[in-house]
């Protein structure tokens, strides 16, 4: 029966410092992403999954830390304790246990996941808000390409693939057909 910790970030430039420093527990291992908790696809999550025992604890700070969309966070729940772990969230003082069905938890669970799927939605619409306000200005430009189309047309006409081409680059095939698209009309 260990204590396993989740820690989760939305950007590279924050820090998990401060989740579960105060807990007062010692972490047999600690899992982290640096990711937005807008779905479950997170490596830190997926090596979680195939870390944890039946007996296992896994902590986490918050409710909107492992999850910021209800359903996910509620089948994250789900599969943990169905494996036999127990999951305890220390800002809400909440615990899901394997053995004990709790419906104030669940319903807190729900209540505070709803919470959290909103804030995500709301801060996604006033950024989508101040980014069409920008480009009307003319200020907004997005994000420089980091691959240059003619790189991509270079790579194609040389007798690469499309899917060697994206392996190379490091960017989707899709990726890979509009950058040529892009050098075709340039």
């Amino acid at each position: 029966m260990a204590d396993i910790a989740y820690l989760r970030v939305s950007s590279t430039d924050q820090d998990t410092d401060r989740q579960l420093a105060d807990s007062g527990l010692e972490f047999l291992r600690v899992f982290s992403d640096k990711a937005s908790g807008k779905d479950a696809s997170r490596p830190g999550l997926t090596d979680l999954f195939k870390a944890v025992r039946p007996g296992d604890t896994v902590h986490v700070h918050s409710i909107d830390r492992l999850a910021r969309n209800l359903r996910d966070l509620c089948d994250i729940v789900q599969r943990l304790t169905s494996d036999g772990v127990s999951v305890r969230f220390h800002k809400e003082n909440l615990t899901f246990r394997p053995d004990q069905e709790d419906p104030f938890a669940k319903m807190m669970l729900h209540v505070i996941g709803a919470c959290a799927e909103f804030e995500r939605a709301m801060i996604r619409g006033r950024q989508a808000e101040g980014i069409a306000k920008a480009k009307a200005k003319g200020i907004y430009k997005g994000r420089p390409a980091s691959i240059d189309a003619a790189q991509v047309v270079e790579l194609l006409d040389s007798g690469l693939g499309a899917t060697e081409v994206a392996q190379r680059l490091g960017i989707s095939r899709q990726s890979v057909y509009r950058l040529a698209k892009q050098g075709a009309t340039a």
